[in-house]
This record gives C-alpha cells, sequence and structure tokens, in this order.
C-alpha cells in the first residue's frame, strides 16, 4: 500500500440519526442526521484531482449503510470496470465534508442535500450532490404481531420523544390508517402524546401512544406492541432480518428528495472520469438488488437526481 497522507485516527463516537444523512431519521442528518463525537478511520493517500491514469477511487462514508454498500457491492462493480474503491470509515458527519473539501476524498457517501447545503453556508465549504443512492425510513415494527391488521385496540405503540421524529411518527402512523388524524400534534403546544391518546376522533382504536428516545426504542420493543423506529435504529438492532416491518413511510417527490442520502463530491469534479465510474456503479442493478435483498425495508433505493 503506498504511504498514506495521514495517519488513522479513531475517535469513540455515538451517531444519533436520521434526516440529513437519513440516514433514517432524518433528525440527525438533518440536524446532521444524529450528534456524533468526531472521528475517522482513514488509511489511504490523497487522491489525484484530475483523472491521470489513476484508477483508485477513495470514498468517505458512515458505517451503516454506506459502508456496508460500498465494501460488499460497489467495490465488486466497480472493479469489474478495472477501478480500485478504498472507502473510508468515519464516525461523525463533520471530517467526511471537511477532508472532501480538502482534497484528501474523491466523494463522500452519508448525507442529504439538506444537510450538505447546511455545511457549504455554515463552514464555508464548496460540495456538491452527483447522485441519490437510498432513503432510511421510518419503519413500524413489532415482535408480537406479523400485520398491522393485528394490532388490538388499546395497543401500545412507541414513537421517538424528540419533536421532528416524534411528529414523523405520528405522520407514519396516520399514513397507514392507524390513526385518522394527528389531532393537535405538532401545532398545539398543549396538544401532547397522552391527548392523542385520549383523541377518540383522532385515535378511535385508542392507541396508547408512548413517546421514548429514538435510539432506545428497539430496546423497548418487547414492552411494546409495536414502535415507530428510524431506519437506522433498527438495521443496528438487527430488526429487518428478524422482525421485517408490518409497514415503511411512503414517499412523495418532494419527501422522496428530502429524505435520499446522495454522492457527493467537491465541486469542479463533478464530470471526472472517476465520478462518472462511481455514479455508474453505486445506482445499477446490482447495487439496488443488493440493498432490496440485505436491508428487506429499512434501506431503499432512490436513485434520483439531486435538485
Amino acid at each position: 500500500m503506498k504511504k498514506s497522507i495521514f495517519t488513522s485516527l479513531v475517535l469513540a463516537g455515538t451517531l444519533a440519526l436520521g434526516v440529513l444523512t437519513g440516514c433514517g431519521a432524518e433528525g440527525a442528518a438533518q440536524s446532521a442526521g444524529e450528534s456524533a463525537d468526531q472521528g475517522a478511520e482513514q488509511v489511504a493517500e490523497a487522491p489525484a484531482t484530475t483523472d491521470s491514469g489513476d484508477k483508485k477511487i477513495t470514498v468517505g462514508a458512515t458505517p451503516v449503510p454506506h459502508a456496508e454498500i460500498l465494501d460488499n457491492i460497489v467495490k465488486e462493480v466497480l472493479a469489474e470496470d478495472g477501478w480500485e474503491l478504498e472507502t473510508v470509515v468515519f464516525s461523525d458527519y463533520v471530517l467526511p465534508n471537511t477532508s472532501l473539501e480538502q482534497g484528501e476524498l474523491d466523494a463522500n457517501y452519508f448525507q442529504t442535500l439538506g444537510y450538505m447545503n447546511q455545511q457549504n453556508s455554515d463552514a464555508g465549504l464548496h460540495l456538491k450532490a452527483v447522485a441519490g443512492v437510498h432513503i432510511e425510513p421510518m419503519g413500524i415494527y413489532s415482535q408480537k404481531y406479523k400485520a398491522l391488521s393485528e394490532l388490538p385496540d388499546g395497543a401500545s405503540i412507541g414513537i421517538p420523544n424528540d419533536p421532528d421524529n416524534g411528529e414523523r411518527g405520528i405522520d407514519l402512523l396516520v399514513q397507514k390508517g392507524l390513526l385518522v388524524s394527528k389531532g393537535g400534534f405538532g401545532t398545539d403546544a398543549n396538544y401532547t402524546e397522552d391527548s392523542l391518546t385520549n383523541d377518540k376522533e383522532a385515535n378511535p382504536h385508542g392507541y396508547v401512544i408512548t413517546p421514548l428516545e429514538a435510539a432506545s426504542l428497539p430496546l423497548s420493543l418487547p414492552d411494546l406492541d409495536a414502535a415507530t423506529i428510524n431506519g437506522n435504529y433498527a438495521l443496528e438492532a438487527g430488526l429487518p432480518a428478524e422482525y421485517p416491518a408490518l409497514d415503511i413511510e411512503s414517499f412523495d417527490d418532494e419527501t422522496t428528495i428530502k429524505r435520499t442520502n446522495f454522492l457527493v463530491v467537491k465541486e469542479g469534479n463533478e464530470n471526472s472520469e472517476k465520478i462518472q465510474a462511481l455514479i455508474k456503479a453505486l445506482t445499477s442493478d446490482k447495487v439496488k438488488e443488493y440493498i432490496e435483498s440485505t436491508y428487506k425495508g429499512a434501506v431503499i433505493p432512490s436513485f434520483v437526481d439531486p435538485q
């Protein structure tokens, strides 16, 4: 291996997820998805800024599902066309962007448009999204029931207790017909989860709406009848494999763009040979099939153009 331009560094970090990286709950990525201590593992030399026979593509990513997708399938697809992929794994949302800005990466893959635009504005970066790859939808999970229709009247349903993801969870329950409406949730400061539990018009089945910290919902699932859980937390808990979602968020054109995690480059490199090869690989049928078969609804393909 060629000499690295900087040594590996690892700082333990806790990702807290969703908008803006999608990373499942948009709350973290949009709030960067989730907060985390800075940290990264790096073992690659700085990539050339222009294509000159260099066949290595270096991409920064957060661990799940981004680095998994890169290492488990994109690397294979790129190799078919003679490219070598090196994935640099980061445990935060800041360093992947500053490293890309400084030319230490060819691209990164972990964030939504909203977070990237915020970083460009706040940190004076010059980053550009070039291809949408996936969405980490919120899902309704249960260890006790196999279908939403099996939920009994009065069932306890957990939702995240932070405002953004809590309202997202309520929207999902409305979207799937468990609730008739949100009542005053999200618009009336005095209207709480308890209010919604007791609102017979909005909640005719009397579901007990139970707010809990988003990260704790998978651990609390045995004590609940169901819960609305962000995609990243569902994946980390292994829920899609053992207890597949009873249903997941549906998206219109606007929310699809908002929730999608994009491949991002530094402005000026969008049309380079490396980036075009990477876009082709990341949006290939093989990657689509891998995402669908591996994550079973906790991650869904979203091959959209940035807008």
